[in-house]
């Protein structure tokens, strides 16, 4: 899959993206992505940025889906389900629990 490059949610998960987050760190408060540059550089392993593709990119949003995709534009499947209604047996009532139906007030 490919990406494209948006500060906006694409449907394939890019570095650019607003949700988009590195969790690789070179050092404590400083991410190895830079994101200024163009295409988007990782600063550890030297080289543009991989993107969804990298073990360490995350989402902020928790949508990012194991294949890159972005959950936010995923769709789910629903089914039309028409499950056969059986027909409600009838429970047969004597005189006498009919009667005690009566004085519990049913």
């Amino acid at each position: 899959m490919e990406w494209v490059l948006s500060r906006e949610p694409t449907v394939v998960c890019n570095p650019l993206c607003r949700f988009f987050r590195c969790r690789k760190y070179l050092t404590p408060g400083q991410a190895s992505l830079d994101f200024r540059r163009d295409p988007p550089w990782c600063n550890w392993v030297n080289s543009p940025c991989i993107g969804y593709k990298c073990p360490y990119a995350s989402c902020v949003q928790l949508k990012l889906l194991p294949d890159g995709k972005c959950a936010l534009f995923v769709k789910r499947k629903t089914e039309d389900r028409e499950e056969p209604r059986e027909a409600v047996p009838k429970i047969g009532l004597n005189i006498r629990s009919k009667k005690r139906l009566e004085k519990l007030g049913f």
